[in-house]
């Protein structure tokens, strides 16, 4: 999954041109209602979609974030899946961190697979990549405490952080879905990111077009996932 270097590059100025408290990836998203597609028959899966403003659906109105699409494509196929969209725009690892057991603890009852995605404002903000690390490794290690199976959607570095910075940094997910036998979508703007009809106009967030493209590929490894559980 190639990511180009000027659209990594483009990402990190994106967010370094701003304060902290207004970056790309921390603020919310639009609340206008859209129609949910029905449930089909058979037993519900819960998931839990744990991530930044990427799950949370920065700019977009409410029912296009990437757990909503996720759900509908996977109703479409037959499967009555239920996503919670646990998604809050400017968290870190280290936040996402802090709210999981939370997060687990009210849901209805034990999901059947936890969707992860963290570490864009990580780098955003350069926190060094050990951090990034510490903190991903102790929510794989809760959720796996917990017997849940999980689904990483990895994020990169941009190369202009200096080549051990990206080594570093890139190596978490395939590390961990390694270490913790973990399902693994390597980059979560993989498609979209550099591709200015897919984005909006922050170059860093994808628009509904482009969510509807992530979920177009990331839906059958979540299918993958669920079958394995």
């Amino acid at each position: 999954m190639a990511l180009s270097g000027l659209a990594l590059q483009i990402m990190l100025l994106a967010g370094c041109d701003k304060a902290p408290e207004a970056s790309p990836l921390e603020t919310t998203n639009a609340t206008a209602a859209i129609p949910e597609i029905p449930r089909p028959a058979g037993p519900e899966r819960l998931i839990l979609a744990l991530g930044d403003s990427l799950y949370a659906g920065y700019g977009l109105q409410r029912g296009e974030d990437l757990p909503d699409a996720i759900q509908a494509k996977l109703r479409a196929a037959g499967i009555n899946a239920t996503v919670i969209n646990s998604g809050v725009s400017g968290d870190t690892s280290a936040a996402g961190r802090q709210r999981l057991a939370f997060a687990l603890d009210n849901l209805p009852r034990k999901p059947d697979l936890v969707l992860l995605g963290l570490g864009g404002n990580d780098v955003l903000r350069q926190i060094p990549p050990a951090e990034t690390r510490g903190n991903m490794t102790a929510m794989m290690a809760e959720i796996a405490r917990r017997g849940i199976p999980v689904l990483l959607t990895g994020m990169m570095a941009p190369p202009n952080l200096g080549p051990e910075f990206q080594a570093q940094f890139d190596a978490i997910w395939p590390d961990l879905a390694k270490r913790y036998h973990a399902a693994l979508y390597p980059f979560i703007l993989d498609g979209v990111m550099g591709q200015t009809a897919l984005m909006q106009a922050d170059h860093v967030h994808p628009n509904a077009t482009g969510v509807q493209r992530i979920a177009d590929r990331l839906a059958p490894t979540v299918r993958e996932a669920l079958k394995a559980k």
